[in-house]
């Protein structure tokens, strides 16, 4: 089949997902799909309004069916499906009672195999079901953790099995033309069109890296691997990485004493140390890397422990900022030279080197259980702290979370409120 670009409305609301799909199919979309969230959220009737809207497109309902296959691919293809998703992991039978149902009503079946383990297998056993497409999926949450469609495994599922192979999972225009290439005829884009302030433009630059076979540099749905955890950081709020971390990380009273603008990221190698104590914050300095934050435990002290000549080690080492649970002094200067600083108190008295505590111990900050090495990102909002075996995840989702945001944003630019965008009276829960 000529290849195909499908587009995933995985959204809530109908009233977006039709204006987002108008946008995508004037940037040359050929399938729409409703996406698991979408049917969840609005029901079959969505199905309706995309056939009823796009009668010329293709509709793909992604219902993830796991049981009474035949049930429910007649609800999706009554309501307007032409190729409706039944999952790999279901048993043999829901398949077949799937691909029946769907030949009463002149629908497909596309088996999707995220989870399945070997998928060449199950995807020659569903093309003996009588499936008509077969799906190498890349759930979201697996995205977030760096993961990618494997080009090896799509070569060797379209070299065992003669119907048609769909691709999904985090691709863009930069990874479309190799997955085409591997053996994809269907290229599933959800995030990197639908997020896109301009959902037209974005389209039309994944169909020319289609077109033409070479991949075109995209930076929204980008997945960030470790090495690259300070770019996505730097991409992220703080705001972000609170939404994304589910409101955990969030350092309780701890303040930014830093110019308006000033942003910090970076691991951190911790302190600990006693009232009025400065030495060990400043030895610290000694044995911190370039990037480190330096984040100090002094129990909430009012006496300062950090200042100027401090701030002025840190930018001659390298060091991206200090968090202090307790007082730093010198503001002035901090402020003159953008030294990101955030702390609980600011006093003028600072005490004296005497050396109690200790380096790279875990400690608690702003009531947040730190580590040396744990990811500390702060900005105007305050600062958060991001577990080191959870910060390619965490990043990812920031960045996800910053990226709809500037959909939304648009949204709102174009005459909309936030309630308005959000339907926030028709969404509150039901108590």
């Amino acid at each position: 089949m000529r290849p195909v670009l499908q587009v995933a409305l995985d959204l809530m609301h109908l009233k977006r997902a039709l204006e987002i799909a108008t946008e995508a199919v004037s940037g040359g979309a050929d399938w729409l799909e409703a996406g698991t969230p979408l049917i969840k959220s609005e029901g079959s009737d969505v199905l309706r309004q995309l056939k009823r809207a796009f009668p010329g497109h293709v509709i793909v309902a992604d219902m993830k069916t796991m049981d009474v296959g035949s049930v429910e691919v007649e609800i999706a293809a009554k309501a307007g499906a032409d190729v409706v998703s039944v999952m790999g992991l279901a048993d043999d039978g829901t398949i077949r009672e799937a691909v029946l149902s769907a030949r009463q009503y002149g629908a497909g079946i596309m088996v999707d195999l995220i989870g399945v383990g070997d998928k060449v297998a199950r995807a020659r056993r569903a093309e003996e079901l009588g499936a008509s497409y077969v799906c190498l999926h890349v759930g979201i949450d697996e995205q977030m953790k760096g993961g990618a469609a494997p080009v090896d495994v799509v070569r060797n599922v379209a070299r065992a099995v003669s119907v048609p192979v769909a691709v999904a999972g985090g691709i863009t225009s930069e990874s479309a033309p190799e997955l085409m290439a591997a053996g994809a005829s269907i290229v599933i884009v959800g995030g990197a069109i639908i997020k896109d302030r301009d959902v037209t433009g974005a389209t039309r630059r994944v169909k020319e890296a289609m077109s033409s076979g070479k991949g075109i540099a995209a930076e929204m749905s980008r997945k960030y691997a470790e090495s690259e955890l300070f770019v996505a950081l730097s991409k992220a709020s703080t705001c972000n990485i609170a939404d994304a971390m589910h409101k955990a990380g969030v350092m309780v009273g701890i303040r930014p004493r830093s110019a308006p603008g000033t942003k910090m990221v970076g691991r951190a190698l911790t302190v600990q140390t006693t009232k009025g104590d400065w030495c060990k914050p400043v030895e610290a300095i000694d044995r911190a890397q370039e990037g480190d934050v330096l984040v100090i435990d002094v129990g909430g002290s009012d006496i300062a422990v950090f200042g100027e000549l401090a701030a002025w080690s840190c930018r001659m080492k390298g060091v991206a900022g200090v968090v202090i649970d307790g007082a730093i002094r010198d503001m002035d200067a901090i402020y003159e030279m953008r030294f990101p600083a955030f702390s609980k108190h600011v006093a003028p008295n600072a005490g004296e080197p005497k050396g109690f505590g200790g380096i790279g111990l875990e400690i608690v900050c702003g009531q947040q259980l730190v580590r040396s090495g744990d990811w500390i990102v702060g900005d105007d909002s305050g600062v958060v702290v991001i577990p080191q075996e959870r910060a390619v995840e965490i990043a990812n989702r920031a960045v996800d979370v910053a990226e709809r945001e500037n959909r939304i944003r648009e949204e709102i630019k174009r005459g909309g409120t936030l309630s308005a965008v959000l339907e926030l009276e028709r969404w509150e829960q039901i108590r």
